[in-house]
């Protein structure tokens, strides 16, 4: 699916590079960089939450139970 997302991000890039962009390529190619993103982002925060630390006093600290919740809005 990203590869996808990627090949399409790098189509519209050498076509705006080559002859331009219609509008509708470039809200498509807006559309694919923002989730492209979000995936990046994604990926990342599920990389970190599984983070252990060991602190000085031997004990282990999971970092995605200890931050995991910081930043979401609480309703």
């Amino acid at each position: 699916m990203i590869e996808n997302i990627i090949a399409r991000i790098n189509e519209l890039y050498h076509k705006s590079q080559k002859e331009g962009l219609t509008p509708e390529e470039k809200e498509e190619q807006a559309a694919l960089r923002k989730e492209y993103i979000a995936s990046v982002k994604r990926n990342l925060k599920g990389q970190l939450d599984n983070i252990d630390m060991v602190n000085a006093d031997g004990t282990v600290t999971n970092l995605g139970e200890k931050y995991g919740n910081k930043g979401k809005h609480q309703n």
